[in-house]
């Protein structure tokens, strides 16, 4: 009687992957793919590559891609089990920066990524990602679930987002035409967003058990959570009716360094300081990491997500189209020769 030597069978779930937890993923994200599904799109989830039709009313189409995360608040939703705000924050990071250009954007893809994969807090994730796509107005149509074992540990995941959205040639925004005199509008942040977490964390860790109960009216946990402001489709209907010159999605690097990017060679702006509220979130971050103004203004938006930059003949009505649309604006500074000044000036 001959004794085998052959080894033991290894499954692909043996080594710590789960294709049917992949499959059974796939099941549940379908539905809520299809509610963002708008003209344009050809084939959605499921193939092997997503097809979509540039909608025939763009005359000269330029295409417009942004990619972004959402950085060390994922920390926070592992450590506080808030998983279901996290995919709001993906999509509004690449679409806000999208929109800045004057586009529109058309279609998004995400990455998640994890050691093991739990199909509820998977489902969370993606079902944040489709909401913030259908308020969008773009539709979610493929993406990639990667399960790795010993790549990240237990209960924790990446995530990574790519947008792509179109604007006719002719109506770029650039930027080139900003000139002294031009008003700089401040549109409200629905919190931090997703920039500056990791001096949040520092600042929840440094506040321990004197942490507020609530910021804002919100419970603290959930005014730390509350995911990036989508401004899409209010500020797409604001450019569709005034004559906006720049836009300035305020994301890492706060106000002095995101304005800047949208301003041309030798303009600066003057920012009033004042000009728009400081929210309990900010002044308790403020007072609790104990930096200065430049410091907030530096590491988060400090209250303004977007910037809109226009002439002042224009700026009072438009400003009256985006608070009728629910945006809270504010008239936040004007626009100077730089001279010896930086680029952005709080005083």
């Amino acid at each position: 009687m001959t004794q085998s030597n052959s080894p033991t069978p290894l499954s692909y779930k043996d080594a710590g992957v789960d294709i049917d937890a992949g499959d059974a993923l796939v099941e549940r994200i379908k539905p809520l793919a299809k509610k963002t599904m708008r003209e344009g799109v050809l084939a959605g989830i499921g193939g092997f590559g997503a097809l979509f039709e540039v909608p025939k009313r763009y005359k000269e189409p330029v295409l417009v891609s942004g990619t972004d995360g959402v950085g060390t608040k994922l920390k926070l939703a592992f450590e506080w089990n808030m998983h279901d705000t996290v995919g709001i924050d993906l999509v509004a990071m690449s679409v806000n920066d999208v929109l800045v250009q004057g586009a529109e954007p058309l279609f998004f893809l995400d990455y998640f990524a994890c050691g093991k994969l739990d199909v509820d807090t998977a489902a969370a994730v993606v079902g944040g990602i489709a909401k913030g796509c259908e308020l969008s107005g773009c539709a979610l149509i493929g993406g990639e679930t990667a399960e790795m074992p010993g790549m990240y540990p237990s209960g924790e995941y990446d995530l990574a987002g790519f947008a792509v959205g179109a604007v006719e040639k002719s109506k770029i925004l650039t930027g080139a035409d900003v000139k002294p005199g031009d008003v700089v509008l401040g549109l409200a942040s629905s919190g931090v967003h997703s920039n500056g977490f990791s001096l949040v964390r520092k600042c929840i860790e440094r506040a321990g058990e004197n942490a507020p109960a609530t910021l804002d009216g919100k419970p603290f946990k959930e005014a730390l959570m509350e995911p990036t402001r989508l401004y899409v489709k209010n500020v797409l209907a604001a450019l569709a009716a005034h004559p906006i010159k720049a836009l300035a999605h305020i994301t890492g690097g706060g106000l002095l360094e995101n304005i800047p990017r949208v301003l041309p060679e030798g303009m600066a702006a003057h920012l009033v300081k004042g000009s728009w509220p400081q929210t309990e979130l900010f002044a308790w971050l403020q007072k609790t990491a104990g930096i200065d103004d430049i410091e907030m203004n530096r590491t988060f938006n400090n209250g303004i997500g977007m910037v809109v930059v226009l002439d002042a003949a224009n700026a009072a009505a438009c400003a009256a189209t985006l608070a009728a649309a629910g945006e809270a604006v504010f008239t936040i500074g004007h626009i100077a020769a730089k001279g010896e000044t930086a680029a952005v000036v709080v005083a």
